[in-house]
């Protein structure tokens, strides 16, 4: 315990939330201006990019066994490896000529390799850390999660730009493919790196939770009384209600984003080109997320998630009235679409730690925190993958400007229940919260000994 109380969580919550979020982000955002540049088809990539959020949200049905196998760390390391191999794997896969089919393949393996690890990442957070320092450096935790977003989807994007104009002097038809095998070779470079700093300093003793079982049906057995206890909790259909309804919109918009913003004007988009795409991203907008993520977990350790709750899902939902505007008035001054994506970034990342605290307070208290939060992070991830398989359907039959009109009305169930929703447990006094906690694991585990 001495070891454990001398690693600052600065050393390891900003960079393992960062090589959570990097492959996430790859999969659903990367990869959709990737197969764009590669001349797959809109609905294609919508349908098959959304697929790949399955893990995330099936991940609860083998989080349990995190809690009875191997260690928390251990978890995190092999799958940060595991993903980093197979983005380099993909370097290989893209000359193929049925690249499309292999690499969405490669990208299911990573997809429930990532899942796992939020699992485990998500399981050290709130073992390694006491509330209070939770909701300190919750704003950590969201600004470089999404740090990852900016950097793939900015810096690594605009790379991939310039890389595809160097290589189109010399050969035109394979430049897309070249300059996104480079891509994937960093990611890939980037996640075992990580994976190998994380080896020293990731906290090593938030172990097993649950007592290793010697047979496979006492496994499903505890496995079962893990998730008996979720569906228990107080309140708990109301909180997976609005846990699917908070990104709702996102999930909804966030493929056909990157689409809208390379569309030409006659297709109703804004021509960028991936530099530009790229420089606004990876420059302002990542100070603008940072700043807005670190500001939102400060403004709720300071006056309490039930009190901003609303705000912060207004807040959350701005980005989406920002991409109307710009549908309907398709501005061509760089400034100006600039200054809204900056905006855009700095309002996601200040809401988004609102359902990240959400979770942590209101679903994951209990016996069993690290399985209930990676239960409510699967949950959410059907507001995200259910809407976005259908988005690119939608989105060629509406045109842009009625999507995001679309996608916005998606977001009024978010906002009634965010003004309604009750709370279970404190979120201002820390004696009282853990003395809710305490009650409620002595519950639960009452419950499972019947």
């Amino acid at each position: 315990m001495a070891q454990q109380k001398k690693i600052s969580p600065l050393s390891w919550v900003p960079s393992v939330y960062f090589a959570m979020g990097l492959p996430f982000i790859v999969l659903n955002l990367v990869a959709v201006i990737m197969f764009a540049d590669l001349g797959v088809d809109k609905t294609e990539i919508a349908f098959w990019t959304s697929l790949l959020t399955l893990p995330y949200t099936l991940k609860f049905l083998w989080s349990p066994l995190l809690e009875i196998f191997w260690t928390k760390k251990n978890f995190v390391i092999a799958t940060q490896a595991l993903s980093g191999f197979c983005f380099a794997i993909i370097v290989f896969l893209l000359p193929l000529s049925n690249f499309f089919t292999f690499t969405i393949a490669m990208m299911g393996i990573i997809a429930f390799s990532g899942a796992t690890h939020d699992i485990a990442t998500d399981g050290i957070y709130l073992s390694a850390l006491d509330k209070k320092t939770q909701s300190k450096y919750i704003g950590w935790q969201g600004a470089f999660y999404n740090l990852a977003k900016v950097l793939a989807n900015g810096g690594l994007v605009a790379l991939a730009g310039v890389l595809m104009d160097h290589f189109k002097t010399t050969s035109p038809e394979n430049a897309p493919f070249y300059a996104w095998m480079i891509i994937m070779g960093i990611i890939g470079v980037l996640l075992i790196a990580l994976s190998i700093y994380h080896f020293f300093f990731l906290p090593g003793s938030t172990g097993k939770t649950i007592q290793a079982t010697t047979t496979f049906s006492e496994s499903m057995k505890q496995m079962g009384g893990v998730l008996t206890a979720f569906f228990r909790k107080k309140y708990i259909w109301i909180y997976i209600l609005f846990i699917v309804c908070y990104r709702l919109t996102e999930g909804f918009a966030m493929k056909m984003v990157p689409l809208f913003l390379k569309a030409s004007m006659a297709d109703g988009g804004l021509a960028m080109t991936n530099e530009q795409i790229g420089l606004i991203y990876g420059t302002l907008g990542t100070v603008a997320f940072i700043v807005g993520s670190i500001l939102g977990g400060y403004f709720i350790s300071h006056f309490g998630l039930r009190k901003v709750l609303f705000t912060l899902v207004s807040i959350f939902n701005v980005p989406f009235v920002i991409y109307f505007i710009f549908a309907l008035l398709q501005p061509q001054n760089m400034l100006i679409i600039g200054t809204g994506l900056v905006l855009e970034y700095f309002c996601y990342g200040f809401g988004f730690v609102g359902l990240t605290m959400f979770m942590m307070q209101q679903v994951a208290p209990g016996k069993h925190s690290m399985a209930h939060y990676a239960f409510a992070s699967a949950i959410m991830n059907l507001g995200v993958m259910l809407p976005g398989m259908i988005s690119g359907w939608i989105c060629e039959r509406t045109g842009y400007e009625l999507f995001f009109l679309i996608a916005l009305f998606m977001a009024i169930p978010a906002f009634v229940l965010a003004w309604f929703i009750p709370f279970s447990h404190s979120d201002a006094d820390d004696s009282t919260a853990s003395e809710a906690i305490d009650s409620e694991i002595k519950a639960e585990e009452s419950t499972e000994t019947m």
